[in-house]
């Protein structure tokens, strides 16, 4: 697993033994930065990267011109692998690491005013609806920046099959803008308050 663009290009990520972390591939990450590159939603944003595991999310988000990430992780291992991928590419001080579950930290991150926002939960979450619960929380707490300040650009990487369980987070002031599928992993994107421009070649 590889950073796949910006000042990081090609640096190897860590990641922890076993099946309790599901990594993004290389080929969805690179489709979704991407579609968020095409927004221009990366350059200066305050990313929040939740259900982090190995934090290459947030990572190439920084790599690509974010401002700064937060992690918000649970598992033990996940979360070693985390820290050992933030100090390999010498990113502390643009970094924080919420070591909780994300529920949790909807509270301890209330107006963070995050503009891009990853979800990779477990795809279980998704099709139940327990993951909606998450996302609740994270708007009633104002986790997310709010229209006035440019609101927030929010990917949720669910299972192909949830795709119906996906749109259905849409909320007031949340609306889905595009969903793609490679196999069996989709990526839903959310706008909250957001109006986008064209990224400049």
């Amino acid at each position: 697993m590889r950073i796949s663009g910006g000042v990081h290009r090609s640096r190897v990520l860590a990641a922890p033994r076993g099946e309790s972390t599901r990594p993004t591939s290389d080929r969805v990450r690179e489709a979704l930065f991407s579609m968020l590159a095409a927004r221009a939603a990366i350059e200066g944003a305050r990313v929040l990267d939740c259900f982090a595991g190995t934090g290459a999310l947030g990572l190439e988000a920084l790599s690509r011109g974010a401002s700064f990430a937060t992690f918000v992780e649970s598992d033990r291992r996940a979360l070693e692998a985390l820290h050992k991928n933030i100090d390999a590419l010498r990113e502390r001080a643009r970094t924080r690491v919420v070591p909780t579950s994300a529920s949790r930290a909807m509270t301890t991150l209330a107006r963070d005013h995050a503009t891009l926002v990853f979800f990779d939960p477990p795809y279980a979450d998704v099709a139940r609806g327990a993951f909606a619960k998450v996302l609740d929380a994270m708007l009633a707490n104002e986790v997310v920046a709010p229209e006035e300040s440019g609101g927030a650009t929010i990917v949720l990487e669910h299972a192909t099959r949830d795709e119906g369980a996906a749109r259905a987070l849409a909320r007031p002031g949340l609306s889905v803008i595009e969903s793609r599928s490679y196999g069996d992993t989709t990526l839903t994107l959310f706008a909250y308050g957001v109006v986008y421009t064209r990224a400049t070649s």
